[in-house]
């Protein structure tokens, strides 16, 4: 399934997931996200779960290829 242009919170994780630390947890990296109030963490850990069962997120939690291509053409749309 593709990520629609719409889905700007799929794409924050995938780009958040391409820009983490190598010691940042998955669970920091959504409840940091959380703290931006752009979801709650509910919501981030049920879009991050859909993102592993669409292919773009590994079972191991790293970015696949096409979730890195799909990270890659977020971090260029949200640059100014």
């Amino acid at each position: 399934m593709a990520i629609k242009e719409d889905d700007i919170e799929k794409k924050v994780i995938l780009l958040k997931l391409l820009l983490k630390e190598s010691d940042e947890s998955i669970d920091e990296l959504l409840y940091a996200l959380a703290d931006t109030k752009m979801a709650t963490i509910e919501r981030l850990k049920e879009l991050f779960a859909q993102l592993q069962k669409d292919g773009y997120i590994s079972k191991d939690a790293q970015l696949t290829m096409i979730g890195t291509i799909e990270a890659k053409k977020a971090k260029q749309e949200f640059t100014l």
